[in-house]
């Protein structure tokens, strides 16, 4: 790798940390803030966001080609714009039907900006030497939740929900899209050395959905985005409820995104040889023994504590393991599309998960919801485990 094209891939990461704190994590960061100021319900906000991953979902397989014929930089800039227009707007709003509309469009954004994107992209450049860039991005952006709650717990507390939005827009025009700009244009002061667009044949996606490992992947991950992103959106309702204080749950919800990159960490250790079904077994199980600690916590530290170490190391290995695992068994060749086709079951659990949770909550309380996504966690060991059965 060059040292311009180390620059894009630092930059990027850059840009991939501000994206997921501003379009991902700030309704998490400031639910606490929207309930008390905005007058709807937890469910009725929860809408917003869940259509917005419904949409990024079903413009993925879409994203994916356009990255495989050449497009990935403008998808990465052109998201970056769109999201921060939207955090300004949707800072605006009075009535529940703009909130859904922006949402939305939001969506789009998080299609052409986040980690699919951006990983085709850094494969389409770079080829072999993807893998390394992949795991820099993910280490820096392992720190948005890090970044996005203390920041979302002071901007709502001084500026209110409308103020608190405000400033995550900045945050994604100041930083997102100049990051985004910029690292694509280093990257692309290098040599490509990813498949070119005459390899992209017809066909591809329909060859791997034939394939019973593609729907295994996908109900996995799938799975573990549905326990992750419930866990991540409640992170703060869910631990006051189970005794902590207003500063230690957003602390701890903090610490998330440090132990993302301590995973990840782990897996650039000189010498370290994991098969990706592995590191597959292991993520579900670290999701496992993090719900089960918060279904068990009484105000217990050394159990938030567990569940920030365990939920926050596996979701960090879980992101730099899906773009391995699907090249590994099923192919580099289209991997845009393909990439694109399996993100949307993992992208729309997550899409259905802050809704689906809202209800939960409603209906038997922090308790239920925590059954739910153990039980996801739990499922996900099994899938895991027939994975291995099948060489992976």
């Amino acid at each position: 790798m060059s040292r311009d094209e180390s620059r894009g891939v630092w930059i990027l990461a850059i840009g991939q940390t501000a994206g997921f704190a501003t379009l991902l994590y700030m309704f998490g960061a400031i639910i606490l803030a929207l309930e008390g100021g905005s007058g709807w319900s937890r469910a009725e906000l929860a809408l917003g966001p869940t259509l917005a991953l419904l949409m990024q979902a079903g413009l993925a397989p879409f994203s994916g080609r356009l990255v495989d014929r050449g497009h990935g930089g403008a998808l990465l800039g052109g998201a970056a714009l769109l999201g921060a227009v939207c955090l300004a707007l949707l800072s605006q709003v009075s009535h529940l039907a703009l909130w859904y509309a922006l949402w939305i469009v939001m969506g789009a954004a998080q299609a052409g900006g986040f980690y699919e994107t951006c990983f085709s992209f850094l494969l389409r450049r770079l080829g072999p030497g993807a893998r390394g860039a992949i795991i820099r991005v993910t280490l820096v952006a392992g720190f948005a939740s890090t970044f996005a709650f203390p920041l979302g717990a002071w901007a709502g507390d001084a500026l209110g929900w409308r103020g608190a939005i405000l400033v995550f827009a900045g945050v994604q025009a100041l930083i997102t899209l100049p990051a985004n700009i910029l690292g694509v244009w280093f990257l692309r002061r290098g040599e490509r050395r990813g498949p070119d667009m005459a390899a992209v044949r017809p066909g591809g996606v329909r060859t791997a959905l034939r394939r019973p490992e593609f729907w295994a992947l996908a109900a996995f991950f799938g799975l573990m985005m549905g326990n992750h992103m419930m866990l991540t959106t409640f992170a703060l309702p869910v631990m006051t409820e189970r005794g902590a204080s207003h500063a230690v749950a957003v602390f701890v919800a903090s610490s998330v995104g440090p132990m993302q990159v301590a995973g990840r960490l782990v897996l650039t250790l000189p010498g370290l040889r994991v098969r990706t079904g592995t590191l597959a077994r292991a993520v579900a199980l670290g999701m496992s023994v993090s719900s089960l600690a918060l279904l068990v916590a009484t105000g217990d530290l050394w159990l938030f504590a567990i569940y920030a170490v365990g939920q926050g190391a596996a979701i960090g290995v879980q992101s730099i393991l899906r773009p391995l695992i699907t090249a590994e068994a099923l192919g580099e060749e289209n991997f845009g599309a393909i990439s694109g086709a399996l993100a949307m079951a993992p992208i729309g659990a997550g899409a259905l998960a802050p809704f689906l949770g809202a209800l939960l909550m409603g209906a038997g309380g922090v308790t239920l919801l925590l059954s739910v996504t153990l039980s996801f966690a739990l499922t996900g060991f099994a899938i895991g485990l027939w994975l291995g059965a099948r060489g992976i």
